[in-house]
């Protein structure tokens, strides 16, 4: 008996912080021809190694003809405007942030498409919500026009499985932190300039305060998360909105402290910016536990294991870049 060959999967915004190392880890796990890469505008590193398509997610038609030329099963939404990019220009973020969303959402619903992830994030919190282990359940409500996009495409999503069946499934990032590509404009991104900027000059200047603690997460563990939550049996995602999911938590002079073990005589000041009214706003953790007991979510890294390895990556990179420009 012939076996049906699968339907692909798009990777929308693939050429973003998460995007990136999703795409990748995707093609290593189903292969370079199964997954396709979109992004407004060519990325280099994605296009040589599968099949890759520049994409306006904000173009209507744009999405399902990409989507029937490939016969794509599965979409992993990405595409958005970041929460300190989208204070910056509210209209903008939010027509991106939702609209896009809608896209996705309808031609799923159309192409009969057998899954979709859309990330949420922790901004869905605001000020009145619990900040120490922040639960599942709880007080939602944003003051940034991120968190605010945020929580109602977790209405949207749950919206749509529950009225056309969709099988849309969702986790609120905390703030990530990567060593494969810069961040994109969020409150969190001083988590991984640090880091470039202690290699390279021996200090920082921060622009939230020194204590000002904050939920983070190791890519490699948020790829996981991603991956791990699209294989899981429908019966366990018991959730359509969007699942907490925790990695660890610090505040700037922590993670500065951490590094000053591995560069003797780094510095880092501080400089809040309007970015530290964002910060105020976040939880200080996170209780993870539904989706650690629906799908069995767990985190690998701490603040060490990650300074560590971020650390030894960043100067590899680093050796690769001066390399290039002498060769």
């Amino acid at each position: 008996m012939m076996k049906t060959k699968a339907r692909k999967i798009l990777v929308v915004g693939a050429g973003g912080q998460v995007g990136t190392e999703l795409t990748e880890k995707l093609r290593e796990l189903y292969g370079n021809d199964q997954v396709v890469a979109s992004d407004i505008r060519i990325v280099e590193s994605l296009s040589g190694s599968g099949p890759f398509e520049v994409l306006d997610v904000l173009e209507k038609s744009s999405l399902p003809a990409v989507c029937k030329k490939y016969d794509v099963g599965t979409i992993y939404h990405l595409a958005a405007v970041l929460s300190a990019k989208g204070e910056q220009n509210p209209a903008f973020a939010w027509n991106l942030n939702m609209n896009s969303l809608f896209h996705v959402l309808e031609t799923a619903c159309e192409l009969k498409m057998e899954k979709v992830f859309w990330p949420s994030s922790i901004a869905v919190f605001g000020p009145d919500t619990p900040k120490d282990d922040t639960p599942q359940m709880t007080v939602a409500n944003p003051n940034t026009v991120y968190g605010i996009s945020k929580l109602a495409g977790e209405m949207w999503c749950e919206y749509y499985h529950a009225k056309y069946g969709l099988d849309v499934r969702s986790i609120r990032y905390p703030g990530l932190i990567g060593y494969r590509t810069l961040p994109g404009g969020g409150t969190t991104d001083y988590a991984v300039d640090i880091f470039h900027s202690a290699l390279k000059n021996g200090s920082y200047s921060c622009f939230l305060r020194e204590n000002s603690v904050l939920p983070m997460m190791f890519m490699e563990d948020a790829i996981r998360a991603t991956i791990e939550i699209m294989d899981a049996p429908p019966e366990q995602i018991k959730l359509r909105t969007g699942y907490n999911i925790a990695g660890f938590s610090f505040s700037p002079e922590e993670i500065a402290a951490e590094i000053l073990k591995h560069i003797p005589g780094f510095v880092c000041t501080y400089q809040p910016d309007f970015r530290q009214k964002i910060a105020d706003s976040w939880p200080r953790s996170i209780d993870d536990s539904v989706a650690r007991k629906h799908w069995g979510w767990k985190p690998g890294y701490d603040l060490k294991r990650m300074t560590s390895e971020m650390l030894k990556q960043i100067e590899i990179l680093f050796g690769k870049e001066k390399a290039e420009k002498i060769n």
